[in-house]
């Protein structure tokens, strides 16, 4: 019988430990009044948990997203009350939408004072309780095991999401004996673990066996799921085409045949089209979000809906579904591949959806992705096919990791940039936050240190979380940026073209009065001592891509493009595939 505990221990040291003892690596933090008896403690275990100062809290937030997004694990990150906190909201939004585990820890002013308005107070909880999966204010030393070990339990399964865990200061600093490093949780009403029936399951297979001319729509949920392999050997089973959306990429080899790229809004034509024609839709973890499907009420209208997905509340919520399941999709594929090895007469006939394989494959010969190339600027859909052939060439693109910003820039790097892997894609979906791409691409570094990281972005995401060049540097996370510098608001700027007659309403970043590019990005960059040059001639577009992805450091490369570039396919907000705009 071990002897029980005598050794007093600070709510702090006990909350680090918890920490270390649910297999945190990193943790990004930045300290403050509330914060700083945990960052103490942090100084006290450095051997065995890192701790990256990022130079804003949001930059914090989004590299733990970056680490969780990249990983598949619980990111963390710290900051102090009242103004620190209220920095995170956004990073909890973004990873509310777009599902994804982070564990946010606030410093809170001491307990006798909260409701007072005491300095750097805000009820940090009240403020983020729409935008988390779960949250915490800890008002007894003695609940922080108990109530670490039910975040991380929180964020990680079921549907993951964020969890922002909230510490007073004095519960920081008073000392108890931990006599129980595992105890019980108290979640009656979490019951995360959701598994599609056998019977429910029967029914897919029967509709694909009746199916004509039937697609998988897949999404994000299958990255979250660990679902890639299974899905990969359900589509070479069953021939069934997959269209994926911006989450979901990766989560099917974008080289395989049956691979229709990305849907929705500026998806490819030839997977709209697939997706407006088909008879039986396979949703498998996706949440119809309005950017896949435009005006709800026609799309998939021809067909038959099957869903899964581990969220019952996205169940029938944005567009009924025939067949709705709710279970972990993984598991799903992988017994319905099971009852296909089990009895093969249960899935598809040979040959059964050879026509409309063949139509598919007519509208991707007809509609593929395209730009019109131009020898006297450098094109930022160019600059990211070259990136991507080159990574591919150096036999490198299984281990490169990408993040994005917001606009343009995003939209041609998943059209251009193919994932094979899952997990070597990081975005921001739902929310569709500009200053996700540089931090994101510093957290998925700090966990990949041997990976080549490449932040694809524009120039005002960018500048939005710039200051995290300092921490790149400090850190030693040679993270790359490939910045396509339009100096405008890009896609903001699309649409006044495009509905709103070409007016611009404050979408131009540059200087006006300066024919030298503003800002310079080159001088900024070094004055973080980041390596960097700027690039205005297609014929150094290869050597200086060469030059960044060889860097041994961060590496900013400002490639200076022409703003008149529009991302198409397009199709606009709450119309239908018949009003897709291709030119």
């Amino acid at each position: 019988m071990s002897e029980t505990p005598t050794t007093k221990l600070s709510g702090a040291a006990i909350l680090v430990q918890c920490l270390i003892n649910h297999g945190v690596d990193v943790v990004f933090a930045y300290p403050g009044g509330a914060s700083m008896p945990i960052h103490q403690a942090l100084t006290h275990v450095a051997d065995r948990l890192r701790t990256i100062l990022p130079r804003h809290e949001q930059g914090g937030g989004f590299a733990a997203e970056g680490y969780a997004r990249s990983t598949g694990k619980v990111g963390v990150c710290l900051a102090t009350s009242g103004p620190g906190a209220t920095n995170f909201v956004t990073c909890l939004a973004d990873a509310k939408l777009d599902s994804c585990p982070i564990l946010a820890i606030t410093g809170q002013v001491g307990t006798p004072v909260i409701g007072t308005d005491a300095f750097q107070e805000t009820p940090i909880v009240e403020v983020c309780r729409a935008v988390t999966k779960h949250h915490y204010l800890i008002l007894r030393t003695e609940d922080i095991v108990r109530v670490f070990k039910e975040a991380f339990h929180v964020a990680s399964t079921g549907r993951p999401g964020p969890v922002i865990v909230d510490v007073p200061k004095d519960v920081q600093t008073n000392e108890i004996i931990v006599t129980d490093w595992d105890p019980p949780m108290n979640l009656p009403g979490y019951q995360p673990d959701r598994r599609a029936t056998r019977p429910e399951l029967q029914k897919v297979l029967e509709l694909v066996r009746k199916s004509e001319r039937p697609i998988i729509y897949s999404g994000g949920g299958i990255i979250s799921s660990e679902a890639a392999p299974a899905l990969k050997t359900f589509a070479d089973r069953t021939g069934i085409p997959v269209a994926q959306t911006l989450l979901g990429l990766g989560g099917f080899p974008s080289e395989h045949f049956l691979c229709l790229q990305m849907l929705g809004m500026h998806g490819t034509v030839y997977s709209n089209y697939a997706v407006n024609e088909a008879d039986l839709l396979l949703a498998l973890g996706v949440r119809f979000d309005d950017r896949v499907t435009g005006k709800v009420s026609e799309f998939a209208k021809h067909g038959k809906i099957v869903h899964i997905d581990i969220d019952p509340s996205e169940i029938n919520k944005n567009k009924v579904a025939h067949v709705p399941i709710v279970g972990d999709v993984n598991l799903a594929l992988q017994e319905l591949n099971k009852m296909l090895d089990e009895n093969p007469a249960v899935g598809p006939r040979t040959g059964q959806f050879a026509e409309w394989i063949q139509q598919v494959e007519a509208w991707r010969e007809a509609e593929p992705l395209r730009f019109a190339d131009r020898d006297d600027a450098i094109l930022a859909q160019y600059a990211i096919q070259r990136l991507w052939q080159i990574i591919k060439e150096r036999g490198k693109l299984d281990e490169t990791i990408i993040s994005t910003g917001v606009g343009q820039h995003q939209m041609w790097a998943a059209q251009y940039f193919h994932f094979n892997q899952p997990r070597r894609w990081l975005t921001s979906g739902g929310l569709g936050t500009m200053g996700f791409g540089l931090p994101s691409a510093m957290g998925a570094q700090a966990a990949f240190p041997n990976r080549t990281v490449v932040d694809i972005d524009g120039d005002g995401s960018f500048l939005m979380n710039i200051q995290e060049l300092a921490c790149c540097f400090t850190e030693k996370l040679p993270v790359k940026v490939l910045l396509l510098n339009n100096q405008h608001l890009g896609m903001v700027m699309q649409w006044e073209d495009r509905f709103h007659a070409g007016n611009r309403a404050h979408t131009y970043l540059g200087a006006g009065h300066d024919e030298a590019p503003y800002p310079d990005f080159v001088a900024l960059a070094k004055g973080f001592r980041c390596g960097a040059r700027r690039i205005e001639q297609k014929d150094d577009l290869d050597g200086a891509l060469e030059e960044m992805l060889d860097s041994k450091g961060p590496f900013v490369l400002d490639v200076m493009v022409p703003y008149q570039e529009h991302v198409l396919p397009m199709i606009p907000s709450g119309k239908t595939v018949r009003d897709i705009i291709k030119a």
